[in-house]
């Protein structure tokens, strides 16, 4: 079965529980809307949904361009250097058992109610997956092939760029596919905390005016945004990334 048979199958999947759920239990449409009334709010309401949804993607997408980009870079450096690598691995290691939700509000108080704070969230949360599987990938480069460079006098950085670097871009790929699916997470816990436009600052307002059929189109827009997402870095990934080469 192709990927879109299966997405397309899936999806009618979760309308059949969804809609059955409502039948069996009797729950009422302002705590669990049935998925006829979602779409529909979603074609009444496309245009406020297009703008809100807007907003949250180009903060999702600035977030994963610098966050692999800063990822791409950090692996490198820790890997090049064993002193860099001794004091902030453990420091990477540590930001992870910080809460990201409890950043937020600090990062809205530095940064605003505007873009840059969701995009530092963004940042954040895809930041150690692209830095710890490219670096994985890094050292896991074939030592054969490093010795042979060695023995042909390369350089350490001719080493990194024409050996390293190619064999690892699988590893990087990895990385910026969880990245993909992390970094709308990041830019919504942000809208959460402080926000007057995006798709979690809609939900919030939606909840509270207790439109749930609104709150239920954006949480639905917004996961639909995030799987072309992925699956346009997962395409970008297998034409670009997903072929090591030798030296």
């Amino acid at each position: 079965m192709t990927g879109w048979r299966a997405g397309l199958a899936a999806t009618c999947l979760v309308l059949v529980l969804w809609q059955t759920v409502i039948w069996a239990t009797g729950v009422a449409r302002f705590i669990l809307p049935p998925p006829a009334l979602v779409g529909q709010t979603i074609w009444e309401s496309r245009a406020l949904l297009t703008e809100h949804a807007l907003v949250t993607m180009a903060e999702v997408l600035i977030g994963l361009m610098l966050g692999a980009a800063l990822g791409f870079v950090s692996a490198i450096g820790l890997v090049a250097s064993p002193t860099a690598r001794a004091l902030v691995r453990p420091i990477l290691v540590f930001s992870q058992a910080v809460p990201v939700f409890a950043l937020a509000p600090i990062l809205t108080l530095w940064l605003g109610f505007g873009l840059w704070s969701k995009v530092t969230m963004a940042i954040i949360i895809i930041y150690f997956p692209v830095t710890s599987s490219f670096f994985d990938a890094l050292m896991r480069t074939n030592r054969d092939w490093i010795g042979l460079a060695k023995v042909m006098g390369a350089s350490p950085a001719r080493i990194m760029w024409h050996i390293r670097i190619p064999a690892a871009l699988p590893g990087f790929a990895s990385g910026l596919r969880l990245a993909a699916v992390y970094a709308p997470i990041g830019a919504i816990i942000g809208e959460w905390v402080g926000a007057s436009k995006g798709l979690g600052y809609l939900m919030l307002l939606a909840n509270g005016r207790a439109k749930t059929d609104l709150m239920f189109a954006a949480l639905i827009v917004l996961a639909v945004l995030t799987v072309l997402l992925h699956a346009a870095v997962n395409k970008l990934c297998e034409k670009t990334l997903d072929r090591p080469e030798g030296p």
